[in-house]
């Protein structure tokens, strides 16, 4: 925003690049008070510390592995205000929390924590009720739950974060994941070769046929499942082809 001042009124120096700077973070300042606001009302919220609002608003230009944060938030707290009024759930609660359980992520504080802690340091800290600190320090089992509010948010975390697509990986990310399929598949003494396909989605593993029989095929199959749902843990469904 200070470039673009600066370019725009073609007057650059040392004394202008700091009066463009102190009136761009002024500027931005304003415009998260303003989203953090916004979010707040259009999500129900009206009760909360300034300091919240704030980093409400701050998750408008942070991302977590390419998913904007406060979208997320938004998509978080609405998910669990449904399934809290499936079960009863006080709903203002659910979205309250989901709003606010990826603050520690916008923190100023630098602490040696993790976000979910330190949000649920935050929460407590800025008056929030025992319930929405502790699914927020909850949500990646760090504490124990306290409530069923805190299930409710980690769910609604999941299934925001893990549906196919939304968040953004990278080369070595698909690479590490075929690899570690492959290698699971090869464990096994009965396996000749395993392929991975389509970053992963797709295993075929060939079986040798001297070591292994048609009627040990379908508890082989079961044994290789379990065991890849035990140790690999990626969003979406992996299809199996097993070869004689």
């Amino acid at each position: 925003m200070a470039i673009v001042q600066l370019i725009f009124h073609g007057r650059i120096n040392p004394s202008r690049i700091e009066e463009m700077v102190f009136y761009s973070e002024k500027k931005i300042l304003n415009k998260i008070l303003i989203i953090g606001k916004k979010s707040l009302i259009e999500m129900g919220i009206r009760i909360i510390h300034p300091e919240l609002i704030k980093m409400v608003g701050t998750m408008k230009f942070r991302s977590s592995y390419g998913q904007n944060l406060l979208e997320h938030s938004r998509e978080v707290a609405n998910l669990a205000s449904i399934l809290s009024s499936e079960i009863g759930l006080n709903v203002k609660f659910a979205k309250r929390a989901g709003l606010l359980h990826d603050i520690g992520k916008v923190s100023d504080i630098e602490y040696e924590l993790s976000h979910s802690l330190l949000g649920m340091n935050l929460a407590k800290k800025f008056g929030e009720h025992p319930y929405i600190w502790n699914s927020i320090g909850s949500h990646h089992d760090e504490i124990e739950m306290k409530s069923f509010l805190s299930p409710i948010i980690q769910i609604s975390d999941t299934i925001s974060s893990s549906r196919p697509g939304i968040r953004r990986k990278n080369y070595e990310f698909f690479l590490k994941r075929l690899n570690e399929i492959e290698n699971l598949a090869m464990n096994f003494n009965v396996v000749k070769k395993a392929f991975a396909l389509q970053s992963g989605k797709e295993l075929r593993v060939i079986v040798e046929s001297e070591k292994i029989d048609e009627k040990k095929l379908s508890q082989f199959s079961c044994d290789l499942l379990k065991k890849i749902k035990t140790e690999i843990n990626f969003p979406g469904e992996l299809k199996i082809t097993i070869i004689r």
